[in-house]
């Protein structure tokens, strides 16, 4: 790189110097050193909206290869924007997925593991630093509008986060007496499995007692309240998080949708859900934002494959939801922001959700969290930049406190380990779940370029591949910890408690 004085406009010994250190040379050196676009003296940083699908299959929307219902609005997205095909969570289930997406962390570290529930007196650790704190720095407008479900007492809430305005489920939208394995029992009997579920509105519960005809319009009620931010806000910028309470069962659908995909229910709610991303596009349209606006959209884990009819598809990836196979953490994922990503292009870089807010601090000049944190700035590989390759050199695939998975490169290294599995048997019908069968896996090596159903287990003929990956996972465990085998990690950090 040319030294500073070599790049000054005029000459160095002048009387402005130590001005120009300031003004001139600290940009300079971002974009030599890191290639990023640097925001100008006045610029209105980018709007940030993430819209984030429960429980949804990489196979249930058109750009992945969904079949028998329309999603024109995320194909449209597609075609405008970018296909991410290998982007992952930090773990196939609710809690834990989205720990990761809104710390930047693996949720091990930030102590949030599977899904809490009703009676949980645990949650996001009030000195986490979230994705919506990351863009206060920058006086951005906040919302979350759907499914938090990182802690539903005051302190964990979305209010105390970050967040200027919060409307939605506390948790899982199958957390209440209308729940599949007790809804054939009296209703004082079902309350002693879960209590009512409530909907709440900034810090208040606004219904104590959500029924089913209510679950019809939550959709429906996100998508409104997005909307409406988006137009409040438009002269200022804002980070939008809509995490849709759908397609996790039990599925409920507004009667604009009923019926109107002839796929069943499932293709009814993800035809609303696209309808949904149709709203939030055509607003940021309306109002001249889109050239000035990142859309992410993504799910948390893959689908709930008991519940068959009512559950997605993960095409053809391996199994499902509550398993670190591909087909519960490797999720369909479209980027958008006409004009500066390429249109109708195709990242098959690894990325995951941990990588998302380090990007969004270097895009708004915002700060990092001052403590670890997992992500890295995956720009380049947004923009489509020639030649980018992921930052990370491996994604560390835990499901609870164990490490079950790695990912490096095209490269994924199963350890041995128990997972939950359909078997090949068809799940249930109309919201009924049928039983897993439990099986295990012992160490596999699979290449995911191909052989992307994880099959083919070729250690066998790649041992230095497997040894490379073995000592990144020793490494890990020492950091975050292995409940397989009995090692506390000393860099994993303790949830927030009552």
């Amino acid at each position: 790189m040319k030294n500073f004085k070599d790049i000054l406009p005029f000459p160095a010994h002048s009387g402005i110097e130590n001005w120009l250190q300031i003004v001139f040379l600290t940009p300079v050196l971002a974009l030599f050193l890191t290639g990023t676009p640097i925001l100008k003296a006045g610029d209105r940083p980018p709007n940030i909206v993430v819209i984030f699908i429960d429980d949804m299959g990489y196979a249930d929307i058109g750009p992945f290869g969904a079949k028998g219902y329309a999603t024109p609005n995320l194909d449209r997205m597609a075609m405008e924007g970018r296909k991410f095909t290998d982007f992952y969570v930090t773990q196939a289930v609710c809690s834990a997925s989205r720990a990761g997406l809104l710390t930047g962390c693996y949720n091990v570290r930030v102590g949030i593991l599977g899904a809490l529930g009703p009676k949980a007196t645990h949650g996001i650790h009030p000195d986490e630093v979230t994705l919506a704190e990351i863009c206060k720095q920058q006086d951005y407008a906040t919302a979350c509008y759907g499914k938090w479900h990182l802690g539903h007492h005051k302190k964990f809430l979305p209010m105390q986060h970050g967040f200027d305005d919060y409307y939605g489920l506390p948790y899982s939208n199958d957390m209440w007496p209308y729940h599949p394995a007790v809804r054939h029992l009296p209703m004082e009997e079902r309350l002693e499995k879960w209590t009512h579920l409530p909907l709440i509105e900034k810090n208040k519960i606004i219904n104590p007692r959500m029924k089913p005809i209510d679950q019809e319009d939550l959709t429906t009620e996100y998508t409104k309240r997005s909307v409406q931010f988006i137009e409040s806000n438009k002269d200022r910028p804002f980070f939008l998080y809509l995490p849709h309470s759908m397609v996790h069962v039990p599925l409920y659908v507004s009667e604009k949708f009923k019926g109107k995909s002839g796929q069943g229910l499932f293709g009814d709610v993800m035809m609303e859900v696209d309808w949904s991303v149709g709203q939030v596009l055509d607003t940021l349209r309306k109002h001249n934002l889109e050239k000035n606006t990142l859309v992410i959209f993504t799910a948390d884990n893959g689908p709930w494959l008991s519940y068959g009819d009512h559950a997605g598809s993960a095409g053809p990836l391996r199994e499902g939801k509550g398993t670190m196979f591909d087909g519960g953490c490797r999720e369909s994922t479209l980027m958008w922001w006409p004009g500066t990503i390429p249109a109708g292009s195709v990242c098959s870089e690894p990325v995951m959700t941990i990588d998302i807010l380090p990007t969004v601090a270097k895009l708004i000049g915002a700060e990092l969290p001052k403590h670890k944190i997992d992500g890295k700035n995956i720009w380049p590989l947004i923009k489509g930049t020639s030649g980018a390759k992921s930052p990370q050199e491996a994604y560390f695939m835990y499901y609870g406190s164990q490490l079950q998975a790695v990912r490096m490169g095209k490269w994924k290294l199963h350890f041995p380990h128990g997972y939950r599995t359909m078997a090949g048997r068809p799940g249930g019908t109309n919201g009924i779940p049928t039983d897993y069968s439990q099986t295990k896996i012992g160490l596999s090596l699979f290449d995911l370029e191909i052989d992307i159903g994880e099959t083919r287990d070729v250690k066998g003929a790649h041992p230095e591949v497997v040894k490379i990956i073995q000592k990144l996972a020793d490494k890990m465990r020492l950091d975050l910890g292995d409940s397989s085998m009995k090692v506390k990690g000393s860099g994993a950090r303790q949830a927030g408690r009552l």
